[in-house]
């Protein structure tokens, strides 16, 4: 709900706050007075097209706030939920305009661009009149409004779920084309590559192992020369066993002779003598299983040569080849496979495509059903808004394939003749803008609104009409503000008296020259604005009267 208004310096308009309440707010004045200079000035704050004609003279920049309150649920705050804006009791759109052709928007004071305030704005109010595309005049209104009678909900919701869900799986069936497409043109390479670590078989950590072992062989000769130097220093005639076992003699000999204090040293060389012989074991095997073997040294000078070259091919450590190998024969794999996982992923496709078709050609039934509906209450309700010879069509129309989307597979139009015998057309194309909103209003009566429905703004809706349709206008526009905040701009006293606000414009003239000033009117004030509207400028006590009985009527 629109709570307040702040407009500062826009054309006839020097400083001006005005509040709005609940129900069904007019606005009246003389002509001229700058009634339409409010809406334009509304307009900016709501994401219109900057107009820098409309900053006052003498002065370097106007501004124009307006202040929401709306739920936490609303939807307009899932909107601007991207720009870093969080729920608050109030929503404030700020709009400013300065004489170098500069204009900056802002969303609780967080900036926003000019396109994110007009979507957050078309959330909020709903403007008929002369107002550039919006209200009937916005044709991508005419499908939600037409849904909002089918009041359709779950189709909707299933429709799109329909459609999300078939370009999902249809994204991926492509993908999945696409990829194998690639494979397809690599296959014999894969084959080939595949082959080739197929009879290498690498193994993780080879190139090490294989490496010692070359080193190993290729130095046999030397090995076996240190062996046997080893073994002689050891297990000669003159070697350390030789040696030891003479010390060990003479210990045994002197131990029992020394009380103990020689057992120590004696369990040291029987161990040392021990470790000696071990490490003959050890001289000896190691020295058997020394061949030198060429043709073997070739063989891992081969095998070495093969793995380093493998890994140069894939661009990676021989250690990372047993993981390629896998990898490529997975990707052959896929290719042989790929027949069954396109077509599961093709069956897929062709179920969501099935159901969004399903989906939407019930969708488009309940458009159908709910326009016929929509329409025969829309017609009865024009005679009484002087357009008695008007008629008016919802017209469901399919879409081109490639136009589908998850709205469905059909456009909404709103269609209307104002005279009868004329041929019906586009509304927005048809009808004056008096008439618009009329059929606008005639539409709001009709429909159920949502759980939350946008301020309504009528400008001049009565244009054109006296009497009775004013009258009927006026009982028109009291049942919509009873659930709806309603804004009208009038010169007509039969609708001025159903207000539950009534806001005065008129031009006054100060020391900085002729403003337009806006006041909330009292009951007596309100009675005498009325007899105005009715008498002109001349007041009678008649007038009075049939202001008061307009407003109790």
């Amino acid at each position: 709900m629109l709570h307040s208004l702040t407009v500062s310096n826009i054309v006839l308009i020097e400083q001006l706050t005005l509040q709005f309440p609940p129900g069904l707010t007019v606005l009246t004045g003389e002509t001229g007075a700058g009634k339409s200079i409010l809406l334009d000035a509304l307009g900016l704050a709501l994401g219109s097209r900057a107009d820098f004609g409309l900053i006052r003279q003498g002065h370097e920049q106007a501004h124009v706030s307006a202040s929401f309150a709306l739920p936490a649920t609303h939807p307009a705050w899932q909107l601007v939920e991207d720009a870093g804006i969080m729920p608050e009791d109030e929503m404030i759109l700020r709009r400013r305009l300065k004489n170098d052709g500069k204009s900056t928007a802002s969303i609780n004071d967080i900036a926003v661009s000019i396109g994110l305030l007009r979507q957050v704005g078309d959330l909020l109010v709903e403007i008929q009149g002369q107002f550039e595309g919006r209200g009937l005049l916005d044709v991508s209104t005419h499908m939600a409004l037409l849904d909002r009678a089918a009041a359709h909900r779950q189709l909707l919701a299933q429709t799109k779920q329909g459609w999300q869900q078939w370009h999902a799986a249809s994204q991926a069936l492509d993908e999945a084309r696409a990829a194998l497409d690639q494979a397809k043109a690599e296959e014999d390479w894969l084959r080939d590559a595949v082959d080739a670590l197929d009879r290498l078989a690498p193994e993780t950590g080879e190139e090490d192992a294989l490496t010692n072992k070359r080193t190993l062989l290729a130095n046999v000769t030397k090995i076996g020369e240190s062996l046997a130097l080893a073994e002689e220093a050891v297990f000669g005639d003159d070697g350390a066993q030789a040696s030891l076992g003479q010390a060990l003699a003479a210990l045994e000999k002197a131990a029992p002779l020394a009380g103990g204090q020689l057992d120590q040293a004696l369990d040291a060389l029987i161990r040392a003598d021990a470790e000696l012989g071990e490490a003959s074991s050890a001289i000896h095997s190691a020295a058997n299983t020394l061949e030198a073997d060429p043709n073997e040294l070739h063989q891992l000078d081969d095998r070495l040569h093969e793995l380093r070259q493998q890994a140069r091919k894939h661009g990676c450590s021989t250690d990372e080849l047993p993981l390629i190998h896998q990898t490529l024969a997975d990707r052959l794999a896929a290719i042989e496979d790929s027949s069954g996982a396109l077509g599961s992923l093709g069956e897929i496709a062709q179920k969501w495509q099935d159901y969004y078709i399903d989906m939407a050609g019930q969708l488009e039934t309940s458009r159908k059903q709910a326009a016929t509906k929509l329409d025969k209450a829309v017609r009865a309700e024009l005679p009484p808004l002087k357009l008695e010879g008007a008629q008016f069509t919802t017209v469901v129309s399919p879409l081109a394939k490639a136009q589908w989307g998850p709205r469905g597979t059909t456009v909404v139009r709103f269609e209307a003749s104002t005279n009868q015998g004329m041929k019906a057309g586009p509304i927005d194309q048809i009808a004056s803008g008096g008439e618009l909103a009329r059929f606008l209003l005639a539409l709001k009566v009709c429909l159920e609104e949502s759980s939350h429905p946008r301020s309504l703004i009528f400008d001049e809706v009565d244009s054109g009409v006296g009497g009775a349709v004013a009258a009927a206008v006026g009982q028109r526009l009291c049942r919509l503000g009873a659930t709806t905040q309603t804004l009208v701009i009038t010169h007509s006293p039969q609708v001025a008296a159903r207000a539950s606000q009534h806001l005065r414009i008129a031009k006054t003239t100060t020391n900085s020259g002729v403003v337009s000033v806006t006041v909330a009117l009292s009951d007596a004030e309100r009675t005498e604005e009325i007899a105005r509207m009715l008498a002109g400028e001349t007041v009678t006590d008649e007038a009075r009267a049939a202001a008061a009985a307009l407003i109790g009527g």
